[in-house]
């Protein structure tokens, strides 16, 4: 029978753990940091925030945060705009209904809690859009079209739009015509790029495609004398926008490779998840298949908030292990910092942010 031994772990080079000792707690930075010396979540809590912080705080790198879910929906739209603000971040990568419902907020409009005793059905002839818990008004959305038609007026009609420099003139018209905060008027003011991935899902989408056939809608029906109201609708679905994601793409590996160093801050999974992370295979691709020979960006330092693990089976699982394989990340050896949280990122998004917010003031009334 072997000789079991009967060791200290601190001889081995262990890390301790230490309790929770909430006498010791003075602030949510202090809370993160104990929470990282714990077990099980609030350990993985704890690391995110340590990881988030060298990201934020290294001049040379450069943020991308992407983002899904209904995070506006679920008020979390001034932790983006303070994000923004703060310049923790230089590059969102995001869904397009994420923007839409944040921009139905920047023009004053009111999100309400969802009454249970109310059916979806009569949700539907009230005009109120339901997402979980929470509704968004259809009027509200009417007010968002408004504003993005008003915007893609003053556009030359000539030159091929992306989500990128539709984000951008949409904050303009926020900056410039609006008051109250916002997404994209932050984005604007900051320089920060928006890229919406999925453009045409969203209701931004939805708008831009109706504007582009309401140009054509009275012609069309004065040439179409015995056809229905269908006929109508095909013969105006021929007038599509003028848009190029392709500008988006080349657009962002662009402003990544300008990078000395890459940092990703996700909110979920879905397509900004991946869109973002696939620039490295994008680029080394260009190498083998162009004859290039330009230096593959990957992401130095990652953190990930989301609910989904990646036995469920989809892609908002994925973890950054599996993303070394595809050679989007920095191997840990060589550096790379990665944290990962499972779980609603409206319970431990605000969290981390105050934490940082408290450690950035403090930090800097120690240089002063």
């Amino acid at each position: 029978m072997y000789a079991r031994e009967f060791r200290d772990g601190a001889k081995d080079g262990l890390e301790a753990l230490e309790p929770l000792d909430p006498d010791k707690i003075a602030s949510f930075s202090d809370l993160l940091e104990a929470m990282g010396k714990t077990a099980f979540g609030g350990r993985h809590l704890g690391k995110a925030f340590d990881v988030l912080w060298a990201m934020v705080e290294d001049p040379d790198c450069q943020v991308v945060m992407t983002l899904s879910g209904a995070m506006t929906i679920a008020k979390m739209g001034k932790i983006i705009t303070k994000m923004i603000d703060e310049g923790m971040v230089q590059c969102i990568i995001s869904t397009g209904a994420l923007m839409a419902h944040g921009l139905s907020e920047s023009v004053g409009k009111t999100h309400y809690r969802h009454d249970p005793s109310m059916s979806d059905e009569e949700l539907f002839r009230k005009g109120y859009n339901r997402v979980y818990d929470t509704l968004e008004m259809e009027a509200n959305l009417n007010h968002v079209e408004h504003v993005v038609s008003h915007t893609l007026k003053r556009l030359n009609h000539d030159r091929p739009l992306s989500s990128e420099i539709l984000t951008r003139e949409l904050g303009k018209t926020l900056a410039e015509e609006l008051d109250g905060d916002g997404i994209l008027k932050s984005a604007y003011l900051k320089k920060v790029p928006i890229y919406i991935p999925a453009f045409t899902d969203s209701e931004v989408g939805l708008d831009m495609g109706t504007w582009a056939m309401a140009r054509e809608v009275d012609r069309v029906r004065s040439q179409t004398e015995h056809g229905g109201e269908v006929d109508i609708l095909r013969a105006i679905h021929q007038s599509c926008p003028s848009f190029n994601p392709y500008l988006d793409l080349n657009s962002y590996a662009d402003h990544v490779l300008s990078a000395k160093r890459l940092g990703i801050f996700t909110i979920g999974g879905g397509v900004p998840r991946n869109w973002a992370q696939q620039v490295g295979p994008y680029i080394e691709i260009g190498n083998l298949r162009l004859g290039l020979s330009v230096k593959p960006p990957r992401f130095h330092y990652g953190v990930r908030i989301c609910p989904e693990p990646d036995y469920w089976g989809g892609l908002s699982g994925c973890t950054y292990q599996e993303g070394l394989s595809w050679g989007k990340f920095v191997t840990p050896k060589d550096g790379g910092r990665f944290a990962e949280v499972l779980s609603d990122a409206t319970i431990v998004w605000p969290l981390l942010m105050m934490g940082v917010l408290e450690r950035k003031k403090a930090s800097a009334v120690h240089r002063s």
